[in-house]
């Protein structure tokens, strides 16, 4: 039975299942979004966000504490570019935010077995959703005086009374 086990095995074994969950890591800390079913990816969010936490905090604490981080996640994901990028632009950008790291949008079913599939991402890295991004405001400016005269209204208008004469 399966009583108080909260998180999906996915019909794994548990080493497949951590060899699986740690490329997949690697994959979407590289890549910053990967398309994959919705199960593997709400697995894969409880598995990547401790980590980026750990990132994270490497900035806050004495180099022992970092490079004792360092090293739990590199236990974890086994690729040390993955790490090397974690530690590096990915906790940079994600400094400042609390937690929720990665979004999970959903995309519809496959078409071969119509398992449910979704996009998994890195909140930070997605310049569509950022609600302070960068906008550009036109800068216009309005008077209530009317300001110049259109180049319209300047011209005279061409002698158009002696036709009817």
């Amino acid at each position: 039975m399966r009583h108080g086990k909260k998180f999906n095995h996915l019909g794994r074994t548990a080493a497949h299942r951590k060899a699986m969950l740690a490329n997949m890591a690697c994959s979407l800390i590289e890549h910053k979004r990967i398309n994959t079913t919705l199960a593997k990816a709400k697995a894969l969010k409880q598995f990547v966000e401790p980590l980026i936490t750990k990132s994270k905090a490497e900035n806050n604490q004495t180099a022992d504490k970092g490079q004792h981080n360092r090293r739990v996640v590199f236990q974890n994901l086994r690729n040390k570019y993955a790490v090397t990028e974690l530690f590096g632009p990915v906790a940079e950008k994600i400094g400042d935010r609390p937690g929720g790291y990665t979004r999970i949008i959903k995309l519809g079913n496959r078409l071969g077995d119509n398992a449910d599939m979704a996009m998994i991402e890195l909140v930070d890295f997605n310049e569509l959703y950022q609600a302070g991004g960068a906008k550009k405001s036109k800068n216009t400016r309005r008077s209530r005086r009317g300001g110049a005269k259109k180049k319209e209204e300047v011209v005279a208008p061409v002698a158009a009374d002696d036709s009817e004469e």
